[in-house]
């Protein structure tokens, strides 16, 4: 009971603390209507470099106040940015540090080791115009889903859906949807079996 109201206390200070920042994000969001990915990026790549629990604790107020949906019960590590405030945050997710988020929906319990991007899609840029620059073409951003319970190892690239319960191995690059309960590593990342058939088996 005194954990849970110490932590709540500090979630409360922290709410006040980045207040400032979120009501500046929203400001300059109004302003400049167009650029609110580019403004929000800013506003996390700061919040990014505070150490430490605090910085823990600044970071996933500041995405409470701003983002689509963010659980106060979560963790969000150093150096991880954002590239839009169209993600949700389900509770108990663990985020490391020095990943990058794009277009998604993270479940509930799911844990993502350093380094890790969760990429709105395969298809970012434009490619087949060959008479105007990939920099200038169409872009199409897709919402990938991530599953309640997964675990996604360090430095692995996601584009696709992940099913509940998922084991990513680690630097794996996942380009298709993955079932729930895969254990999928390898790039591109293939299945490697079912979790249910390996009971108590280590994970990749």
């Amino acid at each position: 009971m005194i954990r849970r109201l110490v932590k709540g206390f500090a979630n409360g200070v922290a709410i006040v603390l980045a207040a400032p920042m979120a009501a500046l994000y929203h400001l300059l969001a109004l302003v400049v209507r167009g650029r609110r990915d580019d403004v929000f990026q800013g506003c996390t790549q700061l919040m990014s470099l505070l150490p430490g629990l605090p910085g823990d604790y600044l970071r996933r107020a500041f995405m409470l106040m701003t983002c689509r949906r963010a659980s106060i019960a979560c963790s969000i590590g150093f150096g991880t940015i954002f590239a839009t405030p169209d993600v949700v945050i389900g509770e108990g997710v663990y985020i490391g540090p020095f990943c990058s988020i794009g277009h998604t929906i993270i479940g509930r319990d799911t844990m993502l080791g350093t380094g890790v991007h969760l990429i709105g899609g395969g298809r970012a840029h434009g490619t087949s115009q060959q008479d105007v620059p990939m920099r200038l073409q169409e872009r199409q951003h897709q919402t990938i889903q991530i599953g309640e319970d997964c675990w996604i190892g360090n430095a692995a690239v996601v584009m696709a859906d992940l099913g509940a319960h998922v084991v990513v191995g680690a630097a794996a690059v996942v380009t298709s949807p993955v079932a729930e309960w895969s254990v999928v590593a390898g790039n591109p990342a293939r299945r490697l079996r079912d979790r249910r058939d390996s009971a108590g088996a280590d994970s990749t």
